[in-house]
């Protein structure tokens, strides 16, 4: 079991640029080291026994104990518009803040968890490695944990056999839990382009799990012929373009332009990439990352589609006058 907290930063602006450090971002490398550093000092004077192992957290130095797992990727946020002589007391704060949330003990499990248990996209570097070392990415970097969240407080259960169950059973039960969510949906038009804003819950993104529920229930979709793109680059956000035609060119740089900017400021970033998902919702990279910095490529799927929508579009009409 591992538990943590969903705070909200406070700023959405970005601080130095070019330098950005790939665990702790928006901080540089000098920042995130000076956050950990603070971090474990505070930990420490709380009386939390937590080391970092790389990643994103301080984790127990004793995986047996109850000692909490402290996310550092929402303070990195935070603290990327707080002067840094201001440091120390905002840390001291946010655990705080945290531990008042946790001093009833440690969160009890589910009583009933065919009803509790609620499934979740978690970042694999946000844990230690042996943790989930034998857990399926859902996609690259991203993984699925059986979870309960309880006034603010998100527990999520790497071993299920802890609750006397399979992970196919937890897994199963966190589906069907997760399906149940209500999503908020608002829709952005630009041009030609429409892009629907999946929120409201910070198990938004993690609908992408169950996203034919999401096509029928909440965009109200029976099916979508040429796919979607999606992104989840954060946990309280799923962004979706339905394809019809050849605007989804246009669509995919809106996309990956938003995708970056909400995985960069808002908390609980998960990946700021952008996916092809296919009609049978199979999910492919929409760009290719080409050596030396050059531009964006589509992928060789998206690339494909592209090609056959081509072939849809109506002839120009020709002026005769």
């Amino acid at each position: 079991m591992t538990t943590d907290t969903t705070e909200h930063a406070h700023s959405n602006d970005f601080p130095e640029t070019g330098c950005s450090d790939p665990v702790l971002p928006p901080l540089s490398r000098r920042q995130s080291n000076r956050l950990i550093h603070l971090a474990l000092r505070t930990a420490a004077d709380l009386g939390l026994a937590v080391g970092y192992q790389g990643g994103a957290a301080l984790v127990p130095a004793d995986r047996s104990t109850d000692n909490p797992v402290l996310g550092l990727s929402n303070l990195a946020r935070i603290l990327s518009r707080v002067d840094e002589d201001r440091w120390p007391d905002v840390i001291e704060e946010h655990f705080h803040e945290i531990l008042a949330q946790l001093r009833q003990g440690p969160p009890t499990p589910p009583t009933d968890p065919e009803r509790d248990l609620i499934q979740r996209l978690v970042p694999r570097a946000a844990l230690p490695p042996d943790w989930t070392a034998d857990r399926p990415d859902f996609l690259p970097g991203l993984i699925s944990v059986p979870s309960t969240q309880t006034d603010g407080v998100v527990t999520m259960y790497l071993e299920p056999t802890d609750l006397g169950l399979t992970w196919s059973d937890a897994e199963r039960f966190g589906l069907a839990n997760l399906r149940r969510v209500k999503d908020e949906v608002e829709y952005v038009e630009h041009d030609d382009l429409r892009l629907a804003f999946i929120t409201g819950t910070p198990f938004a993104a993690s609908r992408a799990l169950v996203l034919d529920t999401v096509l029928r229930d909440s965009l109200n979709l029976q099916h979508a012929p040429h796919g979607l793109l999606a992104a989840i680059p954060a946990r309280d956000t799923l962004l979706l373009h339905v394809i019809e035609d050849l605007t989804v060119i246009p669509a995919l740089g809106v996309l990956l332009n938003v995708a970056a900017r909400c995985h960069a400021r808002d908390p609980g970033p998960l990946s700021p990439e952008v996916y092809l998902v296919t009609p049978n919702l199979t999910w492919h990279p929409a760009t290719t990352a080409l050596p030396d910095h050059t531009p964006l490529r589509l992928s060789p799927t998206l690339e494909t589609l592209t090609k056959l929508l081509a072939t849809q579009e109506p002839p120009p009409t020709r002026d005769l006058s």
